[in-house]
């Protein structure tokens, strides 16, 4: 078989298909028909081209590959495509494979590539047994390859496929088509296509036999074979409202589409001169059909080329031309979707154009509903599988269509083939017959809802009830039904004492109190259902105590060492056991504590009681229809325990409070008061303090001496007599509060503060003084607040954080260990506002004259001023604003400080200085001068020379100091020497004569400037020799050049790989010569080291040093010394491996 015609993708994109055009449908089957032929006229298209003429055949078959031109076009096209896939045929059943490829020699990494079929299914997710994507990469080309292999290939395989690469902001794209021919072998005459198990394209199980199904019982019933239809002649003459039935009811998927290609069709055709008769405006085939189309000519002479979506069709065996006459006939073979286009025809300058669709198959049901029964309340599904995934599928309830509502009760489920229609509870309305139809066929089923058989979980209970007390009835059942209660055969309804409950598969019978007539026979019975629940309720009399003859809460009282018979009527049928207990010990019949029983009473006996026999004493009553209990409580009362020893809470000159908690036993009887004594400390005497019982827990002794050690005691009373002494109480001795403090007056006041003073109080007695509390209240309030929260010594304090304008009343009170004196008030209310003080600079004396500082010294000035409230100050440098990073600046409420730490040429200047209170100012000025020694002279020239003398002169050096030049010190040398002796020292002008020197010698001269910090670092020498030469012949000296010292950086000692201990410092050493001297950089993994004070540099004579203090493994690594000078540079490195000690 030839190969199938191949699209040139250039002419693709230049002439892109119209919008309307249907997008080929990826599977599906069916047979084709031939169309009726329709003679319609179209207007010829403008600027088409006049064809070449040729040859009439009657039939014509030939290759249609595009021309090598053209496909050279297309690969310069591309931005990342080598190689495209091209479009291919194979046939049923067989293999075929597509190829990509990628260079990526200007590709970092490799590039994303996708593969589609039609416009949108990313074949990724469909890779499996029929479908493998590959991809390789071979090393020495730089070529990305890959590979889509399809296997086994299906009619429905057929179809546009499109392979995507991209690369960041790359992209290229490549289509192609795959035709899948039927097999040369004879189809076999039994249909076995629903023996398919169909599923997703590329999954493992696609494409498998899945004969199961025909031993299904019950067979999917298919719609009985129909005529034919053109579905396109129905759209045509329908209305508009039943377009989207008909969509639903032939299977057309892309229904907009077909919508748009309908409107273009119908708009008014001209008649044409070139065509007799011409294409219809749309014909329709069954997928893998056959289609003619033809046309008439008016002239035969003229040649017709016809063309697809834009491009020119070539004779192939898919497409052949045809010639009868003035017919002009093209058959389209084993249609696919990538058929489904706009074809024209053109005869000179006119065209004619028809729409060819190609419609998918109907959806087939290949797996059926079937029936269920099921019971109310259980989830029911019923599912069935169609022929492609995600299908459009209706459910319909007795033929009435279920809807698909998130509310409604019926849930619709889809998962690729298969659909289910879930019921959450099934109940007895939902017995129906549910049918689920598709495009292509339907089945139905019958669903059967019964009630589930009746299990008793819980059966009643035969009771039996005390008189009075509750009667419940409870069972259980396995499902959730009404029912109803019977009474010895007769209905028992729901009343105000009867109470009946049902909650889920749960029935209770309840009777709050039970009385005689309530015995009997019950029964319940489940509604539809014929099953009942019996039981017996028998209500008996129990034992009962009589108590209505003692006291409250049962209680007894007996004195102790009296005697106790305590009688309680009792009855019951038959006669009671009695039993008493006290706590978890039974009393028997004999003993000092004993019970006596009788036929309608029991005793509890107690001889000679005693306080351990006080508590409850349970007494219980028991016979075959219940028993009866109760406690009585026996109290034995005696005197009280004595209190707990008293405490003196306050003490005053001649006075003590002192309290006390009552006893923890008060004797079975209430405590009716208390005895209070008091004694010196060293005395052993008591003294009664009170006569009367004291009724409350504090009392106040008075008549005390101030100063002298006392102690107290406590005696609780009761009805029964008095109880012992308490322990004494600590010793305290009586003192007295101190008088008022005196002379309270303002000392200052500010915005918000007060500074109050004042002098210690006229008396202050025994206790002494602790300190003061100061307490005010703002006027027109009675809450004192203390500002002081402990106590001060001072005789003066500042009340802070008073608002603006306020008026405070102030008090001060005096504390000692007697407690607070009477305070002292201030007579007038006092105003929170300060006075306004104006600005006043009292600069200090030295600062008046420029103050001089030497470079790297530290200032620190301090300058007072006055001025309130709020004073503010600020600072500029000779007009500028101080910068705060290199001066440092701090204000107070009374002066101002300037700090340079190390002082510098750039902070000398005049620094203004300005202090406002609101709208009043004062300024000072200070003139600061920072000064360093001078640089050296700039020029010393040899004037003359004659005899012993030389004359010198030189300029003076452009940098002072900062100072004024006090001076010159000038120093020569003997050539041969070179040795330096001063001549001339504090020298004032700018020349000078050296006398005395030797003759014969030749001298070097250099000068070094001064001022008041002292010597210049350098000094400026001569450039040219003074020869003191003898009288007669000048020997003339050989002039030499200078030599060159210069040399680039060359390292003489490199470093090497250091191991170090991790806290132990640790050096590394190399040692570099050049000239000029090279700066030295360390750096550690090529990072430039700066500002770390984990490590220290050093560079002496060559020899560089690193230091690293103290290292962690985290500093191993590369390091390097760099040297760098004008004439080049060098580097050298070694490895630092830090150990960590076990």
């Amino acid at each position: 078989m030839p190969e199938p015609t191949k699209k040139d993708e250039t002419e693709t994109e230049s002439a892109p298909p119209p919008p309307e055009q249907k997008t080929p449908q990826e599977d599906g089957t069916g047979k084709g028909k031939d169309e009726d032929d329709t003679s319609v006229s179209t207007p010829p298209a403008d600027g088409m081209s006049k064809p070449a003429e040729r040859k009439d055949s009657v039939w014509s078959l030939g290759e249609g590959a595009p021309e090598e031109t053209e496909k050279r076009d297309d690969s310069q096209r591309s931005t990342l495509f080598v190689e495209k896939p091209q479009s291919g045929s194979v046939s049923v059943g067989g293999n075929i494979t597509f190829i990509a490829k990628v260079e990526a020699k200007d590709l970092l990494r490799k590039p994303n590539v996708k593969w589609f079929k039609g416009k949108w299914m990313d074949l990724a997710s469909k890779a499996g047994k029929h479908l493998q994507l590959k991809e390789s990469f071979e090393r020495h080309t730089k070529i990305h390859t890959f590979e889509m292999h399809i296997i086994q290939a299906k009619e429905n395989y057929a179809g546009n496929y499109r392979c995507e690469v991209s690369y960041k902001d790359k992209f290229d794209s490549c289509s192609f088509d795959l035709e899948v021919t039927e097999s040369s072998q004879a189809a076999p005459s039994i249909d076995i296509r629903s023996a398919f198990k169909r599923s997703g394209d590329g999954q493992e199980d696609a494409g498998e036999l899945d004969f199961s199904g025909l031993l299904k019982r019950r067979e999917v019933k298919q719609q009985e074979e129909e005529p034919e239809v053109d579905v396109w002649e129905l759209l045509k003459n329908a209305n508009p409202s039943e377009y989207e039935k008909i969509a639903f009811q032939y299977g057309i998927t892309d229904l907009r589409g077909m919508l748009k290609r309908l409107k273009r069709m119908r708009r008014e055709v001209k008649k044409s001169a070139a065509f007799a008769k011409g294409l219809d405006p749309a014909y329709q085939v069954d997928k893998g059909g056959k289609v003619r189309f033809m046309v008439e000519l008016a002239d035969p002479t003229v040649e017709l080329k016809w063309y697809k979506n834009g491009q020119e069709i070539r004779p192939s065996a898919k497409y052949i031309f045809e010639h009868k006459g003035n017919q002009r006939i093209l058959f389209i073979n084993n249609c696919t979707m990538t058929d489904d286009a706009r074809y024209y025809v053109t005869a000179g300058d006119e065209k004619c154009s028809t729409e060819l669709f190609v419609r998918d198959p109907p959806i087939l049901v290949t797996k059926g509903l079937e029936d269920t029964s099921t019971y109310v309340g259980e989830r029911v599904e019923l599912s069935c599988e169609v022929s492609e995934d995600d299908a459009n599928v209706k459910w319909f309830r007795n033929g009435v269509e279920l809807p698909n509502d998130p509310k409604s009760r019926y849930r619709i489920k889809v998962e690729g083939k298969k659909h289910t229609l879930i019921i959450e509870e099934a109940a007895k309305n939902d017995n129906a017959t549910y049918s689920v139809m598709t495009t292509g066929g339907q089945s139905e089923a019958k669903l059967s809802v019964d009630l589930r058989p009746l299990k008793i979980s819980l059966a009643l209970e035969d009771q039996t009830v005390r008189l009075g007390q509750e009667i419940h009835l409870k069972c259980e059942i396995s499902e959730n039904v009404e029912g109803k209660w019977y009474k010895n055969g007769q209905l028992v309804e729901a009343s105000d004492r009867v109470k009946l409950y049902h909650k889920g598969r749960i029935h209770r019978f309840v009777i709050a109190s039970a009385a005689v007539d309530d015995e009997g026979e019950y029964m319940f019975v489940p509604d539809a259902y014929n099953i009942n629940i019996p039981c017996k309720v028998h209500v008996v009399d129990p034992p009962k105590l009589h108590l209505d003859g003692l006291g409250e809460n049962n209680t007894v009282t007996v004195v102790a060492g009296s005697k106790l018979r305590l009688e309680i009527p009792i009855t019951g049928e038959p006669t009671p056991k009695v039993m008493w207990s006290k706590g978890d010990k039974w009393i028997t019949d004999s003993g000092r504590i004993r019970a006596e029983t009788y036929p309608d009473s029991s005793c509890l006996v107690i001889d000679t009681a005693e306080r351990e026999d006080s508590g409850p004493f349970r007494i219980t009553l028991k016979n075959e229809a219940g028993e009866d209990t109760a406690l009585i409580n026996i109290k034995v009362v005696d005197v009280p325990d004595p209190p707990q020893a008293p405490n003196v809470t306050e003490v005053g000159e001649d006075w003590c409070v002192m309290t006390w908690e009552p006893p923890a036993n008060d004797g079975g009887s209430p405590i009716l008061g208390y005895f209070i004594e008091r004694k010196k400390k060293q005395s052993s005497r008591w003294m009664r303090l009170n006569f009367e019982l004291c009724k409350e827990t504090t009392f106040e002794p008075k008549k005390m001496i101030e100063g002298v050690a006392y102690e107290v005691r406590v005696f609780a009373v009761n009805a029964i007599g008095i109880s012992k002494p308490s322990m004494p109480s600590k010793s305290f001795v009586p003192l007295a509060v101190t008088s008022p403090p005196t002379l309270l007056a303002v000392d200052s006041v500010t915005d918000t503060s007060v500074t109050m003073k004042w002098r210690p109080p006229d008396h202050i007695g025994a206790a002494g003084l602790d300190g003061y509390v100061v307490e005010y209240c703002f006027e027109g309030t009675d809450e004192w607040i203390v500002a002081n929260p402990e106590l001060t010594d001072k005789t003066k304090f500042t009340i802070n954080g008073l608002p603006t304008g306020s008026k405070i009343l102030v008090r001060v009170k005096a504390v000692n260990a007697a407690g607070e004196s009477e305070p002292r008030y201030h007579p007038q209310p006092i105003l929170v506002k300060e006075v306004i003080e104006p600005p006043k600079i009292r600069l200090p004396r030295h600062l008046k004259q420029t103050y001089t500082r030497r470079v790297g010294e530290t200032v620190n000035l301090v300058i007072p001023f006055q001025g309130r409230p709020r004073a503010k100050v600020s600072w500029q440098k000779n007009g500028s604003p101080i910068d705060k990073n290199q001066i440092n600046i701090r204000n107070t409420e009374n002066d101002t400080i300037i700090f340079i730490r190390k002082a510098e040429r750039s902070h000398s200047g005049e620094y203004d200085m300005k202090v406002e209170v609101e709208n009043l100012e004062d300024k000072a000025t200070i003139d600061i001068q920072i000064v360093d020694r001078p640089g050296p002279p700039e020029v010393v020239t040899i004037e003359d020379v004659w005899g012993e003398n030389v004359n010198l002169s030189w300029k003076p050096p452009k940098d002072d100091g900062n100072a004024a030049i006090t001076g010159y010190t000038i120093q020569k040398a003997d050539k041969k020497s070179m040795e330096w002796f001063t001549v001339i020292e504090h020298y004032h002008r700018t020349s000078a004569t050296i006398n005395e020197l030797v003759i014969g010698n030749e001298y070097y001269f250099r000068i070094f400037a001064e001022n008041m910090c002292g010597l210049s670092e350098d000094a400026t020498m001569t450039k040219e020799s003074a020869l003191i030469a003898k009288d007669g012949k000048v020997y003339k000296y050989p002039v030499y050049d200078d030599f060159d010292f210069s040399e680039r950086p060359l390292f003489t000692q490199p470093l090497v790989n250091t191991f170090a201990v991790a806290g132990y410092n640790a050096t590394l050493n190399c040692s570099v010569r050049g000239n000029p001297k090279p700066k030295i950089t360390w750096l550690k993994n090529k990072v430039i080291i700066m500002n770390d004070p984990r490590y220290r540099m050093f560079s002496n004579q060559g020899v560089c040093t690193l230091e690293i203090r103290k290292p962690s493994p985290y500093d191993g690594g590369t390091y390097t010394c760099r040297a760098v000078n004008e004439l080049g540079e060098a580097e050298v490195d070694c490895k630092l491996e830090v150990k960590v000690t076990q």
